[in-house]
């Protein structure tokens, strides 16, 4: 199968799923139980996908200035720094690194 088969095949099956979601009774999606693995899932899905972002570049491990810029981040978190410190903090390491060499 083509590329093209493959993504109208993986769209088809998106919208199924969110169309079941649509389907299922509502007193299901209000649980209690349902409600955490929903948060659970959704926490897990985007600390992996930072975690690849940060160190991956197509099929290798690269070491650069972005796990720089994750660790900045991370630590303006802890610090319970605003939002808005935090990606300004990312970003500004992360050039920080780029103008010595890093990456």
């Amino acid at each position: 199968m083509s590329l093209w088969g493959w993504i109208l095949v993986a769209c088809a099956a998106a919208y199924a799923l969110k169309l079941l979601g649509y389907l299922l009774p509502r007193r299901w999606m209000e649980n209690e139980r349902m409600l955490r693995i929903a948060g659970t899932v959704t926490i897990g899905l985007l600390a992996s996908l930072t975690a690849v972002n940060a160190v991956a570049a197509g099929q290798s491990l690269v070491l650069d200035a972005r796990l720089g810029a994750l660790g900045a981040a991370a630590l303006a978190l802890v610090l319970r720094a605003p939002f808005l410190v935090v990606v300004i903090a990312g970003a500004a390491a992360a050039a920080l690194l780029r103008l010595l060499g890093w990456g």
